[in-house]
């Protein structure tokens, strides 16, 4: 089996949960949920393609390339941990982009998920909202990360907490993206359309929103957790779309009774 193209981090032992970062972020991003589920999880923290320490993305992107990509982490990291190929099963909890892979990952490789938490992200792109999605991309490409950053960070975070030294992490890590990786990751967002699909997913499904969240809205929330056969929802009030950040506890919380609860 050929290495997997992302670059990832182990932590813990036990039950594979796998994370998958907002676009234009990385692995890093989660401030301590690693640890904190790592007493009784091993979590794998994914760079996405063009993301981090992974190589650089294809052009265009698309869904599908982003889908098999974790495929193959979660394949590696099964077989790292000894497991044989029947056995090789995650939960998957992806956030905003990595929240839309998540779910076309668990329809794509039923076999490899075990369970999805969804965060900060709809079942779809509607086709009216595609050309807006494609422009943050070409935004970037035509200006700089520069250009966008700024209105990215206000959709992000709310203001009483933009003056965070964690704000100013996430600033750095968007002005160090290249624009072209940015671009592709937006390019795959724009493709997502997994409403129709997700009642094929018969897996356990968190899906947790922000009440504050000018990304995806609480109706958006509330028709992916009906979408999934298995689906339920959590709204985190006071949460913008980065809540793993600026509402590390209660989000943690959330995961975590999820995961520790899920097959009851």
């Amino acid at each position: 089996m050929t290495q997997p193209l992302l670059h990832y981090t182990r932590h813990g032992h036990g039950p594979m949960v796998v994370l998958l970062h907002p676009v234009g972020l990385d692995g890093t991003f989660w401030r301590d949920l690693p640890q904190s589920l790592s007493d009784r999880y091993t979590v794998i923290c994914v760079d996405l393609r063009g993301h981090g320490q992974s190589s650089p993305a294809p052009r265009p992107g698309t869904m599908a390339a982003c889908v098999d990509d974790v495929a193959a982490v979660i394949r590696d990291a099964g077989k790292g941990q000894g497991q044989g190929q029947e056995n090789q099963k995650a939960v998957v909890l992806g956030l905003s982009f990595g929240g839309m892979v998540a779910q076309n990952l668990a329809i794509q490789h039923p076999e490899l998920v075990s369970g999805l938490v969804v965060c900060g992200c709809g079942a779809m792109i509607p086709p009216a909202f595609k050309q807006a999605i494609l422009a943050r991309g070409s935004d970037a490409e035509q200006g700089g990360m520069q250009a966008i950053t700024p209105a990215t960070l206000e959709r992000w975070f709310t203001p009483a907490f933009m003056a965070s030294p964690d704000v100013e992490k996430v600033r750095a890590r968007l002005l160090a993206d290249k624009p072209s990786d940015f671009a592709a990751a937006w390019e795959a967002i724009s493709e997502h359309q997994a409403l129709d699909r997700l009642k094929q997913v018969t897996v356990p499904a968190l899906v947790i929103g922000g009440s504050l969240d000018l990304a995806t809205s609480v109706e958006a929330i509330a028709v992916l957790a009906d979408a999934f056969a298995d689906g339920r929802k959590v709204i985190l009030e006071g949460a913008p779309h980065m809540m793993q950040i600026e509402n590390q506890d209660v989000f943690t919380a959330a995961v975590r009774h999820f995961l520790d609860h899920m097959g009851s």
